[in-house]
């Protein structure tokens, strides 16, 4: 038996700019996590994927393609040399909201690659891991900037510039969030694929909303290395503001981000695609439970507190 675990992510700053060139900033989020079990089975089984929480068990011999799952089994039993399938079942797990912009699918996928490298024996590197992993995530996202599965495999704070490379970097001193479940689904492929129609559609208005959000970004990391805890916070208001620019917002993250505000969190914004999905909080020890309960009262269905060091 060989087990793999993968935490979820948040976007702490960038998103949707990330997209277009512009820096953005992504911390993991240990509290939720995904696991892959993987067990020896009867010869002539083949590879059987179950994933319970789904209700979806199926071999993997009559998996199409474009299904996340067994691509990114295929994907590693190729890259561990194995020329013929073989007999194991594939059990995933994960407590990761799905649809809330904390990188489930980068997680499930990640959790899978190590629990095989570990069942063979084989170690690969997070970077090689990342890069298995971004091919599940062009099934789940489409045009994916690639910064879910790079702070998911490395579980590091991550600052990234898509197709320029990418950085860990380490806080200066320690930051709490919270993080707010709306309990709206949201499809990061839906909503970076609107806006992409109406940044082609009107290129001068996005461009300088992108580049004010990568900025943003920059900031924010400068802030987060001098341990500048109220700074970040700042910075995370004015991102919020930029997403609702470039209308990727909805009434239920506005409400969250004022509720929290208005409790003494020290900045508050929309995080991942938008249209629901999750909101963060910047939040002190002495004002994490005022603001959990704001947020539960402005209609949070859930509150996970996360400490990124």
């Amino acid at each position: 038996m060989s087990i793999g675990h993968a935490p979820g992510k948040v976007i702490l700053c960038g998103e949707h700019a990330v997209v277009y060139g512009r820096p953005a900033i992504a911390v993991p989020v240990a509290e939720v996590q995904a696991q892959a079990l993987v067990v020896p089975a009867p010869a002539g089984q083949g590879v059987i994927i179950s994933a319970p929480d789904l209700a979806r068990e199926f071999p993997l011999h009559t998996a199409p393609g474009d299904e996340p799952l067994a691509r990114i089994v295929r994907l590693s039993l190729e890259v561990m040399r194995l020329v013929q399938e073989p007999d194991l079942t594939i059990t995933v797990t994960s407590t990761v909201p799905v649809a809330r912009g904390m990188g489930s699918g980068a997680a499930v996928s990640t959790a899978i690659v190590r629990a095989l490298a570990s069942h063979y024996g084989q170690w690969l590197p997070s970077r090689a891991v990342s890069d298995l992993v971004y091919q599940t995530e062009l099934l789940y996202h489409g045009t994916p900037s690639g910064i879910d599965n790079t702070v998911v495999a490395f579980g590091k704070p991550v600052y990234f510039v898509k197709d320029a490379g990418w950085e860990i970097f380490w806080p200066g001193r320690p930051f709490m969030l919270a993080v707010a479940d709306t309990g709206i689904r949201s499809s990061t492929r839906v909503v970076v694929g609107e806006l992409r129609g109406r940044y082609h559609a009107d290129p001068a208005l996005y461009e300088p909303l992108f580049d004010r959000a990568g900025r943003v970004a920059v900031s924010a990391r400068a802030s987060i290395e001098r341990g500048e805890i109220e700074a970040l916070g700042r910075l995370l208001d004015e991102n919020h503001a930029l997403l609702q620019e470039m209308d990727v917002s909805c009434p239920e993250l506005d409400r969250l981000a004022t509720a929290a505000r208005e409790e003494g969190a020290l900045g508050a914004k929309l995080s991942g695609a938008g249209r629901g999905g999750n909101l963060i909080a910047l939040i002190t020890e002495e004002t994490k439970g005022r603001v959990d309960l704001a947020l539960r009262l402005a209609g949070a269905v859930n509150v996970i507190m996360t400490t990124v060091q």
